[in-house]
């Protein structure tokens, strides 16, 4: 474990928020061996960086590999949790194999969490490890989230929420550390983009997962595409209008995109906006 404790570049936060930080780190201490789900989000891999600088290799570091995450998100958190040191494990969840999951209803997240908590209780217990921690914050309390209730079920703590700390001040610590993912855009699992009540299946997933890879490949940063059978309906950030008005561009697009497995590939005025149940994406935080 180390020796000391450091907050990072402390003149980018608050004394108030450096306190906030304080409580957080004494509220992981007091705990002991910790395993943390750990996507490669904002809010779990603050969670996993202080952890792993409060307990050392006492804080066991998982990340959930399934059809269900993208590849370049896998890739990620992979790559940071090596660069960063930390004790990395992967283990692989099944919720694509549970028909209750694939059919895609409002309680899709609910399945997917219970699968992850089952996964990572099994292996608390080989590991002899009390608590199961997840990156849950504040901010998520007026949506709707069946998998907090996956969470509960299951004894999972959520110590940022334990704390209070709001997703801006997570985005501000994670900077003062030097994580890359102080402005990282939302990241969703890949069941986020189809509809609610259109069934899932592993195919279309590795369609979809295809074609936002290929749009990052192509530049773009924190897109979508929505899935609606032959039809990818591509959402953009501000940042990407003004690439996608150059024909050139538009033409390297629609060839991405079919090359994924689409017949026809739309456009969406709108852009990006989150989706779900309260239009927020079910978020893999």
């Amino acid at each position: 474990m180390n020796s000391g404790f450091t907050c990072g570049d402390q003149t980018m936060v608050s004394d108030s928020l450096r306190e906030k930080e304080s409580v957080l780190v004494g509220r992981l201490r007091s705990l002991g061996p910790v395993i943390v789900a750990y996507s490669g989000g904002v809010d779990s891999t603050y969670l996993a960086d202080v952890a792993h600088d409060v307990l050392g290799e006492r804080a066991l570091i998982v990340t959930a590999q399934s059809p269900s995450m993208a590849g370049p998100e896998f890739v990620f958190a992979r790559t940071l949790a090596v660069e960063r040191g930390w004790n990395w494990r992967v283990v692989y969840t099944a919720e694509v194999d549970d028909p209750r999951w694939l059919r895609n209803d409002s309680q899709r997240c609910y399945f997917c969490k219970a699968e992850l908590f089952t996964v990572l209780g099994q292996l608390a217990r080989r590991e002899r490890i009390a608590h199961l921690l997840y990156g849950a914050i504040p901010d998520d309390a007026g949506d709707v989230r069946p998998g907090q209730r996956a969470a509960r079920e299951f004894a999972v703590e959520a110590p940022l929420v334990d704390v209070g700390m709001s997703k801006n001040e997570i985005r501000a610590l994670s900077q003062a550390r030097g994580l890359p993912t102080w402005d990282k855009p939302q990241t969703a699992c890949l069941a986020s983009r189809f509809p609610t009540g259109t069934a899932i299946t592993r195919a279309e997933l590795q369609k979809v997962d295809g074609a936002e890879a290929a749009l990052t490949a192509l530049g773009f940063r924190g897109h979508r595409v929505r899935h609606h059978g032959d039809l990818a309906r591509v959402e953009l950030q501000p940042e990407g209008w003004a690439r996608i008005g150059d024909a050139t561009v538009r033409e390297r697009v629609v060839a991405a995109v079919q090359e994924a497995g689409y017949k026809y590939v739309a456009v969406d005025l709108q852009g990006y906006r989150p989706a779900g149940l309260n239009q927020q994406d079910h978020r893999i935080e």
